[in-house]
């Protein structure tokens, strides 16, 4: 999951506009504000951040007069000195979404996402405007920036950008990761893979769209608040697109290297409340396994994560394919395996690309925050869904958060409950299912 984003513009000279101004900011600067949409830590600037790719310091587009416009992270306006009204419109629905006079400087719309921007501009007091634009995609050059380099929050948005560039028949740029970017280029020749850090493809984009989770509500760079509508088709709503799911393109039909069947776990996370804190749960799952004749194979980066004094260690019992790998091993190693079982962390999302069973287990977020899989586990007896809660924000510097119960007996019941019978009997469902026999069994 990503960190969290920041929630507004930083337009220091907007801070005195009254409230019945409108969703857009009429500012005259010197200087394009610069939007931190995507840094991990608010107070870092962006530059610090090597996966955040900033809009051109001004519009890339030429219009009449010395006017510049773009739609660049929203619909943008830089203004010659003049006497100018400006409106800027939804054209789908013919709403004038905000509207000002202005002598001089930009004029920036508030919202960042996919929005049919209209943009018409007047010499004040003449009857015709001298700019009347409306956002139009086809064959322009437009950036689909991923801000983050954490696995499964691309995955979860990858299919949203490809279903853009169809709908649009436009020239797509997408920046992300170099390790992602390698996994996707191949299957997606009607997109630019840009690779980052690193230099982007597209200097002076027609428009660009930043994909996030935007947290405390923000409905600035998102139409509706991500922990509605699930982590992955948030990239739907951002992008205008359907946000029905569906797993990204990998490579898959590589040889098998191990010839005994086997099942991939994994079971680490970035904070302790993403782990199953059930002290017994992993070995009690990895012992049935092997009773069956399963090798178990955990393909975790590394085997022993934690902070401080707490330490998550590799399960009993399983054999230890972990480390920094190449993603595409992971596929090779995961579209072979019978099964997969892990928590709500990447290599599940890989799992799904990977066109592998899944049993996903997870109590702080609810099921609505992944891709469907009949083999969710989640208790529903105690605390839970936490990260899908809006009325919590979710504290990404606290490694052992717990929104409403840290520090006491409830810490992180919302896995201590998910039991190993539980899981078992998910796998037990899953094998009937696939009608999958025990290996030891097999003749």
């Amino acid at each position: 999951m990503p960190e969290e984003t920041s929630q507004s513009m930083a337009v220091p000279s907007a801070k005195n506009l009254s409230p019945n101004q409108g969703i857009a900011a009429a500012v005259s600067a010197a200087q394009a504000p610069q939007d931190v949409t995507a840094s991990v830590n608010t107070q870092q600037q962006q530059s610090q951040n090597p996966f955040v790719v900033e809009a051109p310091a001004i519009p890339t587009q030429e219009g009449p007069m010395g006017i510049r416009y773009d739609f660049n992270d929203g619909a943008r306006v830089l203004l010659p000195k003049g006497k100018w009204h400006v409106q800027i419109e939804d054209d789908e629905t013919d709403n004038i979404i905000f509207a000002c006079d202005a002598d001089e400087g930009w004029v920036l719309s508030t919202k960042k996402y996919y929005i049919p921007f209209r943009i018409r501009v007047w010499v004040r007091g003449e009857k015709d405007p001298v700019l009347n634009h409306t956002l139009d995609l086809k064959g322009k050059e437009v950036q689909i920036k991923f801000p983050v380099g954490t696995l499964g929050d691309i995955i979860g948005w990858m299919t949203y950008a490809d279903r853009f560039q169809q709908k649009h028949h436009c020239a797509a740029e997408v920046t992300m990761a170099h390790n992602l970017a390698e996994i996707f280029e191949g299957q997606y020749p009607n997109l630019f893979f840009t690779h980052l850090p690193g230099k982007v493809r597209f200097e002076k984009p027609y428009a660009s769209y930043m994909l996030g989770l935007f947290f405390r509500g923000d409905t600035t760079h998102q139409p509706i608040d991500f922990r509605k509508v699930g982590l992955h088709r948030t990239a739907g709503y951002i992008l205008g697109v359907d946000p029905r799911e569906e797993a990204p393109k990998v490579k898959l039909g590589s040889p098998r290297k191990i010839k005994e069947r086997y099942v991939c776990i994994a079971t680490k996370s970035s904070s302790q409340a993403k782990f199953w804190n059930n002290g017994y749960g992993w070995e009690q799952v990895v012992a049935y396994l092997q009773d069956l004749g399963y090798r178990v194979i955990c393909i975790d980066k590394e085997p022993v994560t934690g902070f401080k004094y707490t330490w998550n260690r590799m399960p009993h019992g399983a054999e230890d394919f972990t480390g920094n790998k190449p993603l595409q091993e992971r596929i090779e190693l995961l579209e072979h395996a019978d099964f997969f079982i892990g928590l709500s962390s990447g290599l599940t999302w890989l799992a799904w690309c990977a066109k592998v069973p899944i049993v996903l287990i997870s109590g702080f977020t609810l099921p609505i925050c992944e891709f469907y899989t009949p083999y969710r586990v989640f208790n529903s007896h105690g605390c839970n869904g936490c990260w899908d809660d809006v009325n919590v924000n979710f504290d990404h510097y606290d490694y052992f958060g717990c929104p409403k119960f840290k520090d006491t007996d409830r810490q992180y019941e919302c896995t201590r409950l998910i039991t190993g019978k539980q899981v078992i009997g998910h796998i037990k469902q899953l094998m009937q299912d696939y009608k999958l026999t025990a290996p030891k069994d097999d003749k």
